[in-house]
C-alpha cells in the first residue's frame, strides 16, 4: 500500500493534534447541550472515533451512509442514503462528522434532509476541505485542514475500498486510479 502513495500530506501526529483541537472547540461550543454526532460512513469513521474520545460533554452518536462516488474518483452528483439514522433529529443539535468535502453536494443534501426533519441546528465538522472543488454554496463550521485538489487516501479515506487503514493521509499516485 505504501508504494502506491506519492506523498504523505498529513502525518499521524498532525492529524492527532488537529482532531484534539477540533474536539476542544466542540466541547466549548456545546457546553450544557447534548448534541447528536452523526458520522458519515464509511470515510469518517476513524476521524469520528478519534474526535469523540476528546469531546468532554455528553453526546449521542449515530451513523449515516451515503453514496455518490461508487468506484469513481469524482462524485456523480446523485446522492443516495444507503443507511439512515436510527434516532430522530427533531429538536436536536446535530454535528455531522465528514472526512472530506470537495464539491459539497453530498453534505448540502444531508444538511437539507436533517433540517427538513426539524433538527434544532446542524453544523459540520470536516477533517479535510478542498474549496477549489466546491460547487455547492457550503460553509464548514469546524475545519481540520484545507488541502490541494489531489486524490487522497488514508485515515478512513479510500480508493475502491482500499487504503482506509493507513494512519496518515497521503496523495495516491495517479497511475493507481487512472488504470
Amino acid at each position: 500500500m505504501h508504494n502506491d502513495i506519492e506523498q504523505v500530506l498529513l502525518t499521524e501526529e498532525q492529524l492527532g493534534l488537529k482532531v484534539k483541537e477540533l474536539a476542544e472547540q466542540i466541547t466549548r461550543d456545546y457546553q450544557g447541550r447534548n448534541p447528536l454526532v452523526i458520522c458519515v460512513l464509511k470515510g469518517a469513521f476513524i476521524f469520528m472515533s478519534d474526535l469523540v474520545k476528546h469531546v468532554k460533554i455528553p453526546i449521542e452518536i449515530d451513523f449515516m451512509a451515503t453514496s455518490s462516488y461508487g468506484t469513481s474518483t469524482k462524485s456523480s452528483g446523485v446522492v443516495k442514503i444507503i443507511k439512515d439514522l436510527d434516532v430522530t433529529v427533531e429538536g436536536r443539535d446535530v454535528i455531522i462528522v465528514e472526512d472530506i468535502i470537495d464539491s459539497g453536494l453530498t453534505l448540502t443534501y444531508l444538511i437539507d434532509v436533517l433540517e427538513r426533519r426539524n433538527a434544532l441546528s446542524v453544523v459540520v465538522v470536516a477533517l479535510l476541505d478542498k474549496p477549489g472543488r466546491r460547487t455547492a454554496g457550503l460553509e464548514v463550521d469546524y475545519r481540520g485542514f484545507v488541502i490541494p485538489d489531489e486524490f487522497v487516501v488514508g485515515y478512513g479515506l479510500d480508493y475502491a475500498e482500499r487504503y482506509r487503514n493507513l494512519p496518515f493521509i497521503g496523495i495516491l499516485k495517479p497511475e493507481i486510479y487512472k488504470s
